[in-house]
């Protein structure tokens, strides 16, 4: 489970309800063009989670891709991959 990276940003924003989605799309495709994983902040790792957390501190990464799930209230569910565009 430490192939992947995992954050949230929701940690630092609050719930965006209806437009959490977008927000967390816009922090993916922040991340790769910049480099940078932004944390969970007020994270208190747990030996029983199997899981890279990015916590209570931004890491750098040279990541092609991100994905982002969004699960709203009654079942509004989306994935998206997005990839970075080399020029």
């Amino acid at each position: 489970a430490y192939a992947m990276p995992v954050t949230s940003i929701k940690s630092m924003i609050g719930h965006g309800f209806g437009a959490a989605g977008a927000q967390s799309m816009v922090a993916a495709v922040r991340t790769l063009q910049e480099g940078i994983i932004p944390p969970t902040i007020n994270y208190t790792p747990d030996p029983a989670i199997d899981l890279d957390i990015v916590g209570n501190q931004a890491r750098r990464v040279a990541a092609r891709y991100a994905l982002v799930n969004a699960f709203g209230f009654g079942g509004h569910n989306v994935v998206v991959v997005v990839g970075r565009v080399e020029t």
